[in-house]
């Protein structure tokens, strides 16, 4: 996958909690309100689809432990 999908989905994933923390806020006698919650998931779910990952492996099973089975 590439970087540019990890760094998008990095990014849609920071929105998101944004939202969850806050969905609109004021400041001063303006009410704003933050991008839509929905639209966000929509996005990460298609990056993650795409095989878009949040740590950065760029091939399948990297990172990954190995099992040795001894034998007599």
């Amino acid at each position: 996958m590439s970087k540019l999908q990890n760094e998008r989905l990095a990014r849609y994933v920071e929105a998101e909690k944004a939202v969850l923390m806050g969905q609109s806020y004021t400041i001063g006698n303006r009410t704003l309100t933050r991008a839509d919650l929905s639209s966000i998931r929509v996005a990460i779910d298609n990056l993650i689809a795409s095989g878009a990952t949040l740590d950065d492996s760029e091939t399948p099973g990297k990172g990954r432990g190995k099992r040795i089975v001894f034998f007599d």
